[in-house]
């Protein structure tokens, strides 16, 4: 187990950077227009952030297979996916209600985090 998250990983990660760069070149324009440079950045950064945290969770469950590190991985997904990916949107397209369903996001990550906490605790 953990070559699903290792493959999920990778790709997010090559995901991320083409986002990355991709927002910083061709999107530059519409992200000053429309005063969203930082949301856009900001999105980046949590994208990253999570996707070397799936890479870390496939990482142990090739040590250890847990039910708990398969719903981290979940989140961490999940996160990315509504977090980023809503601000991807707003920033690109300055719909603010989209703004309403980032902290969804939010709280996959910190849910991940904690489960993360939990198996690390009871495992070690």
């Amino acid at each position: 187990m953990g070559k699903q998250q290792l493959i999920i990983g990778s790709i997010l990660g090559a995901l991320v950077v083409g986002i990355g760069a991709f927002g910083a070149h061709a999107l530059n324009p519409i992200l000053v227009a429309n005063g969203r440079l930082d949301t856009f950045e900001t999105a980046v950064q949590y994208h990253m952030f999570h996707t070397l945290a799936i890479l870390i969770v496939g990482i142990l469950m090739k040590q250890k297979t847990h039910q708990l590190l398969k719903l981290v991985s979940f989140l961490f997904l999940f996160g990315i996916l509504i977090f980023s990916g809503s601000l991807y949107v707003l920033s690109i397209t300055n719909i603010t209600v989209l703004g309403a369903i980032t902290p969804l996001g939010g709280v996959s990550f910190i849910s991940g985090w904690i489960l993360l906490c939990v198996y690390l605790v009871k495992s070690y």
